[in-house]
């Protein structure tokens, strides 16, 4: 690719920013530092986001639109949820419900989850997985899974950078083998109706 690849890094919490915000955030600030790359951070704690009814989201004068036309942008996608009640948050999957096939299609993925232990570590994953394959999209073949022993005092250790790091550059290498390609296997079935 001659231009940066740029990533959207969508935050599915609705609580105040912490451990898996600091942990994205500074993982994006990483790569940039290393890598010709374009990063913008959405938080889904500071949007406001309808509930997907069957409304365009250009008719809901909230930041619904603008969150779907960030995906829509973007080369890349990561995906970063907390752990509620085995899945991913309600709220990222309500955005998800909003994004037109288009947006996700052939487009690569990483996923971040994190949960009070690691007795949830495929809750979040699984479903995401799921959800993107509705999509078309093309989630990379392993995610990151952080727990509360991955940070002291807030502050992500030594195996949540390391772990974040190399999924950020599997993205920007998948993302980069990619670009220019014909679309791999048939259209999503999403898209055919």
């Amino acid at each position: 690719m001659s231009q940066p690849i740029s990533i959207a890094a969508i935050l599915g919490s609705v609580t105040p920013p912490g451990r898996l915000h600091r942990a994205v955030s500074e993982a994006l600030d990483r790569l940039a530092s290393r890598s010709t790359v374009n990063t913008e951070l959405v938080d889904l704690g500071t949007r406001r986001i309808a509930f997907a009814d069957g409304r365009p989201p250009d008719a809901l004068g909230d930041d619904t639109v603008a969150l779907v036309q960030t995906i829509e942008r973007a080369d890349a996608v990561l995906l970063a949820t907390p752990v509620y009640r085995g899945s991913l948050t309600g709220s990222l999957k309500n955005l998800l419900d909003h994004v037109p096939v288009t947006a996700l299609r052939d487009t690569p993925v990483a996923i971040v989850s994190m949960g009070g232990s690691d007795h949830h570590y495929l809750g979040a994953e699984r479903h995401l997985r799921d959800v993107l394959s509705f999509f078309g999209a093309h989630p990379l073949p392993t995610a990151v899974y952080l727990s509360s022993r991955d940070f002291a005092d807030g502050v992500p250790g030594e195996r949540a950078v390391g772990e974040l790091d190399a999924l950020l550059d599997a993205l920007v290498a998948l993302t980069q083998a990619l670009a220019g390609a014909a679309p791999l296997g048939p259209t999503p079935l999403a898209a055919r109706f």
